[in-house]
Protein backbone atom coordinates (compact mmCIF):
# COMPACT_ATOMS: atom_id res chain seq x y z
CA UNK A 1 0.00 0.00 0.00
CA UNK A 2 1.27 3.45 -0.92
CA UNK A 3 1.55 5.97 1.93
CA UNK A 4 2.75 9.54 2.33
CA UNK A 5 4.36 11.21 5.32
CA UNK A 6 2.34 14.41 5.14
CA UNK A 7 -1.17 15.30 4.05
CA UNK A 8 0.32 18.35 2.36
CA UNK A 9 2.19 16.07 -0.06
CA UNK A 10 -1.12 14.94 -1.58
CA UNK A 11 -2.86 17.24 -4.02
CA UNK A 12 -6.27 18.68 -3.24
CA UNK A 13 -7.65 16.90 -6.31
CA UNK A 14 -6.42 13.53 -5.01
CA UNK A 15 -7.94 14.19 -1.59
CA UNK A 16 -11.31 15.15 -3.11
CA UNK A 17 -11.20 12.00 -5.26
CA UNK A 18 -10.54 9.88 -2.17
CA UNK A 19 -13.48 11.57 -0.43
CA UNK A 20 -15.62 10.68 -3.45
CA UNK A 21 -14.55 7.03 -3.41
CA UNK A 22 -14.16 6.26 0.27
CA UNK A 23 -15.68 8.88 2.58
CA UNK A 24 -18.84 10.34 1.06
CA UNK A 25 -20.01 11.75 -2.24
CA UNK A 26 -21.93 14.56 -0.57
CA UNK A 27 -18.78 15.79 1.19
CA UNK A 28 -16.82 15.61 -2.06
CA UNK A 29 -19.54 17.46 -3.93
CA UNK A 30 -19.65 20.22 -1.31
CA UNK A 31 -15.87 20.60 -1.49
CA UNK A 32 -16.09 20.95 -5.24
CA UNK A 33 -18.85 23.54 -5.06
CA UNK A 34 -17.27 25.71 -2.36
CA UNK A 35 -13.58 25.27 -3.12
CA UNK A 36 -12.82 24.07 0.41
CA UNK A 37 -9.07 24.07 1.03
CA UNK A 38 -7.21 21.26 2.78
CA UNK A 39 -6.18 21.86 6.39
CA UNK A 40 -2.63 20.72 7.05
CA UNK A 41 -1.33 22.54 10.14
CA UNK A 42 -2.68 24.45 13.13
CA UNK A 43 -1.57 26.55 16.07
CA UNK A 44 -3.49 28.87 18.35
CA UNK A 45 -6.49 30.29 16.49
CA UNK A 46 -4.99 29.60 13.07
CA UNK A 47 -5.27 26.72 10.61
CA UNK A 48 -3.05 26.67 7.52
CA UNK A 49 -4.16 25.18 4.21
CA UNK A 50 -2.23 23.28 1.55
CA UNK A 51 -1.06 26.52 -0.04
CA UNK A 52 0.31 27.91 3.22
CA UNK A 53 -2.52 30.38 3.79
CA UNK A 54 -3.65 30.93 7.41
CA UNK A 55 -7.35 30.75 8.30
CA UNK A 56 -8.86 32.15 11.50
CA UNK A 57 -10.72 29.29 13.17
CA UNK A 58 -13.91 30.64 14.72
CA UNK A 59 -15.71 27.34 14.13
CA UNK A 60 -14.42 24.00 15.33
CA UNK A 61 -17.82 23.22 16.90
CA UNK A 62 -16.62 24.41 20.30
CA UNK A 63 -13.59 22.12 20.58
CA UNK A 64 -10.86 24.76 20.59
CA UNK A 65 -11.57 26.97 23.60
CA UNK A 66 -7.78 26.95 24.23
CA UNK A 67 -6.98 27.16 20.53
CA UNK A 68 -5.14 24.51 18.55
CA UNK A 69 -2.13 22.79 20.07
CA UNK A 70 -1.94 24.84 23.25
CA UNK A 71 1.70 24.49 24.45
CA UNK A 72 0.80 23.29 27.95
CA UNK A 73 -1.57 20.60 26.68
CA UNK A 74 0.74 19.58 23.87
CA UNK A 75 3.67 19.22 26.27
CA UNK A 76 1.64 17.05 28.65
CA UNK A 77 0.43 14.84 25.79
CA UNK A 78 3.95 14.45 24.37
CA UNK A 79 5.37 13.45 27.74
CA UNK A 80 2.56 10.94 28.28
CA UNK A 81 2.98 9.55 24.75
CA UNK A 82 6.64 8.87 25.46
CA UNK A 83 5.79 7.16 28.75
CA UNK A 84 2.49 5.24 28.54
CA UNK A 85 -0.23 6.28 26.02
CA UNK A 86 -2.82 3.51 26.54
CA UNK A 87 -3.75 1.45 29.59
CA UNK A 88 -4.11 -2.28 30.12
CA UNK A 89 -7.36 -1.62 32.05
CA UNK A 90 -6.29 -4.47 34.33
CA UNK A 91 -4.19 -2.29 36.66
CA UNK A 92 -4.67 1.06 38.38
CA UNK A 93 -4.10 4.28 36.41
CA UNK A 94 -2.62 7.30 38.13
CA UNK A 95 -3.47 9.49 35.14
CA UNK A 96 -7.14 8.50 35.36
CA UNK A 97 -7.28 9.14 39.10
CA UNK A 98 -5.72 12.61 38.79
CA UNK A 99 -7.91 13.69 35.87
CA UNK A 100 -11.07 12.52 37.67
CA UNK A 101 -10.10 14.32 40.88
CA UNK A 102 -9.36 17.56 39.04
CA UNK A 103 -12.54 17.43 36.96
CA UNK A 104 -14.70 16.75 40.02
CA UNK A 105 -13.03 19.69 41.79
CA UNK A 106 -13.83 21.96 38.83
CA UNK A 107 -17.56 21.14 38.78
CA UNK A 108 -20.31 22.27 41.18
CA UNK A 109 -20.04 20.90 44.72
CA UNK A 110 -21.60 17.47 45.15
CA UNK A 111 -20.52 16.13 41.75
CA UNK A 112 -17.89 13.60 42.81
CA UNK A 113 -18.06 10.56 40.52
CA UNK A 114 -16.56 10.62 37.02
CA UNK A 115 -16.90 8.36 34.00
CA UNK A 116 -14.71 9.23 31.00
CA UNK A 117 -15.50 8.51 27.35
CA UNK A 118 -14.29 9.89 24.01
CA UNK A 119 -17.23 11.77 22.45
CA UNK A 120 -20.12 13.89 23.61
CA UNK A 121 -22.65 11.37 22.32
CA UNK A 122 -20.95 8.64 24.37
CA UNK A 123 -21.32 10.78 27.47
CA UNK A 124 -25.03 11.22 26.71
CA UNK A 125 -25.46 7.47 26.26
CA UNK A 126 -23.76 6.80 29.59
CA UNK A 127 -25.98 9.37 31.32
CA UNK A 128 -29.17 7.89 29.87
CA UNK A 129 -28.08 4.41 30.95
CA UNK A 130 -27.33 5.64 34.47
CA UNK A 131 -30.78 7.23 34.60
CA UNK A 132 -32.44 3.99 33.45
CA UNK A 133 -30.44 1.85 35.83
CA UNK A 134 -31.65 4.16 38.60
CA UNK A 135 -35.29 3.58 37.67
CA UNK A 136 -35.80 6.67 35.46
CA UNK A 137 -37.62 5.18 32.47
CA UNK A 138 -39.16 8.45 31.26
CA UNK A 139 -37.01 11.09 29.57
CA UNK A 140 -38.06 14.71 29.16
CA UNK A 141 -36.04 16.53 26.49
CA UNK A 142 -36.23 19.98 24.95
CA UNK A 143 -37.54 21.21 21.62
CA UNK A 144 -34.57 22.16 19.39
CA UNK A 145 -32.22 20.26 21.70
CA UNK A 146 -29.22 18.43 20.30
CA UNK A 147 -27.33 15.69 22.14
CA UNK A 148 -25.73 13.58 19.42
CA UNK A 149 -26.58 10.98 16.80
CA UNK A 150 -25.99 7.62 18.47
CA UNK A 151 -29.28 5.84 19.09
CA UNK A 152 -29.97 6.97 22.64
CA UNK A 153 -28.64 10.49 22.10
CA UNK A 154 -30.63 10.74 18.87
CA UNK A 155 -33.79 9.83 20.77
CA UNK A 156 -33.48 13.07 22.77
CA UNK A 157 -32.26 15.16 19.81
CA UNK A 158 -35.12 17.17 18.36
CA UNK A 159 -34.40 16.97 14.63
CA UNK A 160 -36.84 14.88 12.60
CA UNK A 161 -34.52 14.65 9.59
CA UNK A 162 -31.92 12.85 11.71
CA UNK A 163 -34.41 10.65 13.58
CA UNK A 164 -36.73 9.38 10.83
CA UNK A 165 -34.41 6.82 9.14
CA UNK A 166 -33.71 5.15 12.49
CA UNK A 167 -37.14 4.84 14.07
CA UNK A 168 -38.27 3.35 16.36
CA UNK A 169 -36.02 5.11 18.85
CA UNK A 170 -36.13 4.92 22.64
CA UNK A 171 -39.67 4.93 24.06
CA UNK A 172 -41.16 7.25 26.68
CA UNK A 173 -39.56 10.46 25.41
CA UNK A 174 -41.48 13.68 26.06
CA UNK A 175 -40.42 16.94 24.40
CA UNK A 176 -41.27 20.30 25.96
CA UNK A 177 -40.48 23.86 24.81
CA UNK A 178 -37.01 25.08 25.79
CA UNK A 179 -37.22 28.06 28.12
CA UNK A 180 -40.74 27.22 29.37
CA UNK A 181 -40.42 26.10 32.99
CA UNK A 182 -44.18 25.75 33.42
CA UNK A 183 -44.37 23.27 30.53
CA UNK A 184 -41.68 21.23 32.26
CA UNK A 185 -43.58 21.28 35.55
CA UNK A 186 -46.66 19.97 33.77
CA UNK A 187 -44.65 17.17 32.18
CA UNK A 188 -43.25 16.23 35.59
CA UNK A 189 -46.64 16.24 37.30
CA UNK A 190 -47.12 12.56 36.42
CA UNK A 191 -44.52 10.03 37.59
CA UNK A 192 -41.83 12.64 38.13
CA UNK A 193 -39.78 10.22 40.24
CA UNK A 194 -39.51 7.92 37.25
CA UNK A 195 -38.24 10.69 34.96
CA UNK A 196 -35.00 12.33 34.00
CA UNK A 197 -34.73 15.72 32.32
CA UNK A 198 -31.96 16.45 29.82
CA UNK A 199 -31.12 19.87 28.41
CA UNK A 200 -28.33 22.27 27.46
CA UNK A 201 -27.86 25.54 29.39
CA UNK A 202 -27.70 27.26 25.99
CA UNK A 203 -28.73 25.31 22.91
CA UNK A 204 -25.73 25.19 20.60
CA UNK A 205 -26.63 23.10 17.55
CA UNK A 206 -30.21 24.31 17.96
CA UNK A 207 -29.05 27.76 16.89
CA UNK A 208 -27.62 29.40 20.04
CA UNK A 209 -30.98 29.52 21.81
CA UNK A 210 -30.65 31.32 25.14
CA UNK A 211 -33.35 30.73 27.77
CA UNK A 212 -34.82 33.55 29.86
CA UNK A 213 -32.97 34.54 33.06
CA UNK A 214 -33.72 32.22 35.94
CA UNK A 215 -34.84 29.35 33.72
CA UNK A 216 -32.15 26.87 34.77
CA UNK A 217 -32.87 27.56 38.43
CA UNK A 218 -36.59 26.92 37.79
CA UNK A 219 -35.73 23.69 35.97
CA UNK A 220 -33.59 22.51 38.89
CA UNK A 221 -36.32 23.43 41.38
CA UNK A 222 -38.97 21.63 39.32
CA UNK A 223 -36.82 18.50 39.16
CA UNK A 224 -36.15 18.64 42.88
CA UNK A 225 -39.83 19.03 43.76
CA UNK A 226 -40.87 16.18 41.45
CA UNK A 227 -37.98 13.89 42.39
CA UNK A 228 -36.72 13.82 38.80
CA UNK A 229 -33.07 13.42 37.78
CA UNK A 230 -31.48 16.45 36.08
CA UNK A 231 -28.92 15.91 33.31
CA UNK A 232 -27.15 19.02 32.02
CA UNK A 233 -25.40 18.59 28.68
CA UNK A 234 -22.45 20.99 28.95
CA UNK A 235 -20.48 19.34 26.15
CA UNK A 236 -20.49 22.59 24.15
CA UNK A 237 -21.31 25.16 26.81
CA UNK A 238 -18.85 24.09 29.51
CA UNK A 239 -15.19 24.77 30.30
CA UNK A 240 -15.49 28.55 30.09
CA UNK A 241 -17.21 28.83 26.72
CA UNK A 242 -20.13 30.88 28.09
CA UNK A 243 -18.01 33.09 30.34
CA UNK A 244 -18.37 30.87 33.42
CA UNK A 245 -16.74 27.50 34.12
CA UNK A 246 -20.06 25.82 33.39
CA UNK A 247 -23.27 27.21 31.98
CA UNK A 248 -25.10 26.16 35.14
CA UNK A 249 -22.79 28.28 37.30
CA UNK A 250 -24.56 31.47 36.21
CA UNK A 251 -27.63 30.46 38.23
CA UNK A 252 -25.99 28.35 40.92
CA UNK A 253 -27.47 25.09 39.66
CA UNK A 254 -26.02 21.67 40.42
CA UNK A 255 -27.39 18.86 38.24
CA UNK A 256 -27.38 15.17 39.11
CA UNK A 257 -25.29 14.48 36.01
CA UNK A 258 -23.11 17.00 34.18
CA UNK A 259 -21.76 16.10 30.74
CA UNK A 260 -18.47 17.54 29.45
CA UNK A 261 -16.59 17.12 26.19
CA UNK A 262 -15.31 18.99 23.13
CA UNK A 263 -12.73 21.28 24.78
CA UNK A 264 -12.04 18.79 27.58
CA UNK A 265 -9.14 17.33 25.58
CA UNK A 266 -7.58 20.76 25.13
CA UNK A 267 -8.06 20.77 21.36
CA UNK A 268 -5.59 17.90 21.05
CA UNK A 269 -7.46 14.68 21.85
CA UNK A 270 -11.07 13.43 22.00
CA UNK A 271 -12.29 13.14 25.60
CA UNK A 272 -15.71 13.45 27.21
CA UNK A 273 -17.03 12.79 30.69
CA UNK A 274 -20.05 12.28 32.90
CA UNK A 275 -19.64 13.88 36.32
CA UNK A 276 -22.26 12.64 38.77
CA UNK A 277 -23.53 12.83 42.30
CA UNK A 278 -22.96 9.75 44.44
CA UNK A 279 -26.67 8.88 44.24
CA UNK A 280 -26.87 9.19 40.45
CA UNK A 281 -23.70 7.12 40.01
CA UNK A 282 -24.84 4.36 42.38
CA UNK A 283 -25.61 1.76 39.66
CA UNK A 284 -21.99 1.88 38.47
CA UNK A 285 -20.70 1.86 42.03
CA UNK A 286 -22.58 -1.40 42.57
CA UNK A 287 -21.54 -2.92 39.25
CA UNK A 288 -18.91 -1.08 37.16
CA UNK A 289 -19.34 -3.61 34.36
CA UNK A 290 -22.80 -2.25 33.55
CA UNK A 291 -21.18 0.38 31.33
CA UNK A 292 -17.57 0.32 30.16
CA UNK A 293 -15.41 1.13 27.15
CA UNK A 294 -11.94 0.02 26.06
CA UNK A 295 -10.66 3.58 25.77
CA UNK A 296 -12.46 5.07 28.76
CA UNK A 297 -9.89 7.00 30.79
CA UNK A 298 -6.98 6.27 28.45
CA UNK A 299 -3.76 7.79 29.87
CA UNK A 300 -2.99 10.01 26.87
CA UNK A 301 -6.43 11.62 27.09
CA UNK A 302 -6.21 11.94 30.87
CA UNK A 303 -2.93 13.84 30.56
CA UNK A 304 -4.70 16.21 28.18
CA UNK A 305 -7.63 16.64 30.58
CA UNK A 306 -5.40 17.48 33.55
CA UNK A 307 -3.36 19.98 31.51
CA UNK A 308 -6.54 21.51 30.07
CA UNK A 309 -8.16 22.05 33.47
CA UNK A 310 -4.94 23.54 34.85
CA UNK A 311 -4.68 25.88 31.86
CA UNK A 312 -8.31 27.02 32.07
CA UNK A 313 -7.77 27.94 35.72
CA UNK A 314 -4.30 29.47 35.29
CA UNK A 315 -5.28 31.63 32.29
CA UNK A 316 -8.76 32.43 33.68
CA UNK A 317 -10.38 31.31 30.45
CA UNK A 318 -13.98 31.95 31.63
CA UNK A 319 -13.25 35.64 32.31
CA UNK A 320 -11.42 35.97 29.00
CA UNK A 321 -14.33 34.32 27.19
CA UNK A 322 -16.78 36.72 28.78
CA UNK A 323 -14.82 39.86 27.85
CA UNK A 324 -13.79 38.67 24.39
CA UNK A 325 -17.27 37.36 23.65
CA UNK A 326 -18.81 40.75 24.44
CA UNK A 327 -16.45 42.44 21.98
CA UNK A 328 -17.04 39.94 19.20
CA UNK A 329 -20.80 40.04 19.75
CA UNK A 330 -20.77 43.82 19.40
CA UNK A 331 -18.76 43.53 16.17
CA UNK A 332 -21.32 41.08 14.76
CA UNK A 333 -24.24 43.31 15.78
CA UNK A 334 -22.62 46.33 14.13
CA UNK A 335 -21.79 44.37 10.98
CA UNK A 336 -25.32 42.97 10.71
CA UNK A 337 -26.64 46.46 10.00
CA UNK A 338 -24.93 46.32 6.59
CA UNK A 339 -27.00 43.29 5.60
CA UNK A 340 -30.22 44.64 7.05
CA UNK A 341 -33.08 43.05 9.03
CA UNK A 342 -34.46 41.39 5.91
CA UNK A 343 -31.41 39.10 5.84
CA UNK A 344 -30.25 38.99 9.48
CA UNK A 345 -33.14 38.06 11.72
CA UNK A 346 -31.25 38.03 15.01
CA UNK A 347 -27.81 37.82 16.59
CA UNK A 348 -27.65 35.80 19.81
CA UNK A 349 -24.73 35.06 22.05
CA UNK A 350 -23.28 34.36 25.45
CA UNK A 351 -19.54 34.38 25.98
CA UNK A 352 -17.81 32.80 23.00
CA UNK A 353 -20.91 31.08 21.62
CA UNK A 354 -22.44 33.46 19.08
CA UNK A 355 -25.16 32.67 16.55
CA UNK A 356 -26.33 34.67 13.54
CA UNK A 357 -29.81 33.73 12.37
CA UNK A 358 -30.25 34.45 8.66
CA UNK A 359 -33.47 34.68 6.67
CA UNK A 360 -32.97 31.54 4.59
CA UNK A 361 -30.62 28.53 4.42
CA UNK A 362 -29.30 29.88 1.13
CA UNK A 363 -28.35 33.17 2.81
CA UNK A 364 -26.65 31.27 5.66
CA UNK A 365 -24.63 29.28 3.13
CA UNK A 366 -23.63 32.45 1.29
CA UNK A 367 -22.55 34.08 4.56
CA UNK A 368 -20.28 31.13 5.39
CA UNK A 369 -18.87 31.22 1.85
CA UNK A 370 -18.10 34.95 2.15
CA UNK A 371 -16.39 34.35 5.50
CA UNK A 372 -14.30 31.52 4.06
CA UNK A 373 -13.29 33.77 1.17
CA UNK A 374 -11.81 36.04 3.86
CA UNK A 375 -10.21 33.01 5.52
CA UNK A 376 -12.50 32.93 8.56
CA UNK A 377 -13.95 29.54 9.50
CA UNK A 378 -17.45 29.48 11.00
CA UNK A 379 -19.79 26.59 11.79
CA UNK A 380 -23.27 25.78 10.57
CA UNK A 381 -25.82 24.47 13.08
CA UNK A 382 -26.96 20.86 12.89
CA UNK A 383 -30.33 21.68 14.44
CA UNK A 384 -31.24 24.47 12.04
CA UNK A 385 -30.20 25.44 8.52
CA UNK A 386 -30.39 29.19 9.07
CA UNK A 387 -27.97 29.84 11.96
CA UNK A 388 -24.23 30.34 11.49
CA UNK A 389 -22.21 29.98 14.69
CA UNK A 390 -18.96 31.45 15.92
CA UNK A 391 -17.13 29.47 18.62
CA UNK A 392 -13.62 30.98 18.59
CA UNK A 393 -10.82 30.29 21.07
CA UNK A 394 -10.51 32.45 24.17
CA UNK A 395 -6.91 33.10 23.12
CA UNK A 396 -7.52 35.45 20.16
CA UNK A 397 -4.95 38.22 19.76
CA UNK A 398 -5.87 41.84 19.01
CA UNK A 399 -4.82 41.28 15.40
CA UNK A 400 -7.11 38.26 15.19
CA UNK A 401 -10.02 40.21 16.71
CA UNK A 402 -9.55 42.85 14.01
CA UNK A 403 -9.37 40.12 11.37
CA UNK A 404 -12.67 38.71 12.63
CA UNK A 405 -14.37 42.11 12.75
CA UNK A 406 -13.25 43.09 9.25
CA UNK A 407 -14.20 39.73 7.73
CA UNK A 408 -17.66 39.68 9.31
CA UNK A 409 -18.25 43.29 8.28
CA UNK A 410 -17.23 42.65 4.67
CA UNK A 411 -19.21 39.40 4.49
CA UNK A 412 -22.35 41.11 5.81
CA UNK A 413 -21.91 43.95 3.33
CA UNK A 414 -21.65 41.43 0.49
CA UNK A 415 -24.91 39.84 1.63
CA UNK A 416 -26.59 43.23 1.50
CA UNK A 417 -25.15 44.01 -1.94
CA UNK A 418 -26.31 40.66 -3.31
CA UNK A 419 -29.82 41.26 -1.98
CA UNK A 420 -29.97 44.68 -3.63
CA UNK A 421 -28.88 43.22 -6.97
CA UNK A 422 -31.49 40.48 -6.68
CA UNK A 423 -34.26 43.03 -6.17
Amino acid sequence: MRTTDHTAARSRETIVADYERHIGRAAARLAGQTGQPVEVRSEGALVWDEEGRPHLDCGGYGVFILGHRHPAVLDAVRRQLDRHPLATRSLLSGELAEAAQRLAAATPAGLERVYFACTGAEAVEAALKLARAGGRRRVIAMANGFHGKTLGALSVTDRLAFQTPFRPLLPDITTVPFGDAEALREALAHDGRKACVILEPVQGEGGVRIPPPGYLREVADACGEAGAMLILDEVQSGLGRLGTWWGCDAEGVRPDLLLAGKGLGGGCLPVSAVVATEAAFAPLDRNPRLHSSTFSGYPLGMAAVTATLETIEREDIPARAQLLGKRLYEHVIEASHAAGPELVREVRGRGLLIGVELSHPRVAGRFMHELLARRVIAAHSLGTDTVVRFTPPATLSETEVDWFANAVGEAMARLGDAEERAT
